[in-house]
């Protein structure tokens, strides 16, 4: 038994499609989340400057005396997660493996597509995990950089006919090379996966990533002993920037009113050199 919290980053609000799964999955334990709103989005940054913000991200939520970290973002996961896997003294999951196990599992024609930011679709993450489980695969990526800003200003909420219209333009060669199986890769695309669906087909299976990461940090806590015992569960939030635009989107996506628990962090204060040293 273990009561501390665990430790959820992304570099906005789509890492709330995780916790959302989280609360549900997990609902005894504590969530600390972070979104480093001040610097959305990750996936057109460099591999150096992506981890930079993710070791930050992480330092964060370690001085929150996190059991475990969860880096809910795509990018932060492809880019950085080897690296936090091996600094972090707690326990670590990206979105990658999970998210790969789950795709490779359900395919049936053995084609697979992948969604994601640019910096997750260049580092080839999801690609090499998918041949690794199995070299028979077939993985067609594309990169959809207008997803997360849709998401991020609300604008998906009230012009879901645009978003469609972008949508149509981004999966048209995933239609084309008949998947019959589509990861979401960013974690801020499930919010708009009913969209998603509707343009490559009810037929094609929709991998949640922030579902599969979900479901694979109960397994983990389980392994370690770490699930919490007897708690009320819940979740506080935290963000490098635009508090009140964050509440709004947060609210209506996790159906809550979240304002009285996000709080302002200066990420800065937080160096991108490693400030925790691992435990053996």
């Amino acid at each position: 038994m273990d009561n501390r919290p665990i430790g959820v980053f992304d570099s906005g609000l789509g890492g709330l499609t995780a916790v959302r799964e989280m609360l549900r999955i997990l609902p005894e334990e504590q969530i600390v989340y972070f979104g480093d709103t001040g610097r959305v989005p990750y996936g057109g940054r460099s591999p150096k400057i992506i981890t930079q913000y993710s070791r930050q991200d992480a330092a964060f939520l370690m001085s929150k005396n996190v059991k475990m970290v969860v880096a809910a973002c795509g990018t932060a996961s492809s880019v950085a997660g080897s690296l936090l896997a091996k600094e972090l003294p707690v326990p670590f999951t990206g979105v990658l493996e999970p998210t790969a196990r789950a795709a490779a599992a359900a395919t049936h024609n053995g084609r697979i597509g992948v969604i994601a930011t640019a910096a997750t679709i260049r580092s080839g993450s999801f690609q090499q995990a998918l041949q690794t489980l199995n070299p028979q695969l077939q993985v067609f990526a594309k990169s959809c950089p207008l997803f997360v800003p849709i998401v991020e200003s609300g604008f998906s909420l009230e012009h879901p006919d645009i978003t469609k219209k972008v949508a149509e333009t981004y999966l048209a060669p995933l239609r084309a090379a008949d998947v019959d199986t589509v990861i979401l890769g960013c974690t801020h695309y499930p919010i708009i996966k009913r969209i998603i669906g509707e343009v490559v087909g009810e037929k094609v299976r929709l991998i949640d990533s922030g579902r599969e990461t979900a479901v694979y940090c109960r397994t983990l806590l389980e392994k370690d002993s770490l699930l919490a015992q007897g708690g009320s569960g819940g979740c506080s939030f935290f963000v490098s920037d635009r508090i009140n635009d964050f509440s709004k989107v947060a609210g209506f996506f996790l159906r809550e009113d979240v304002h009285s628990d996000v709080h302002l962090v200066d990420i800065d204060k937080y160096e991108g050199a490693v400030p925790w040293k691992k435990t053996i």
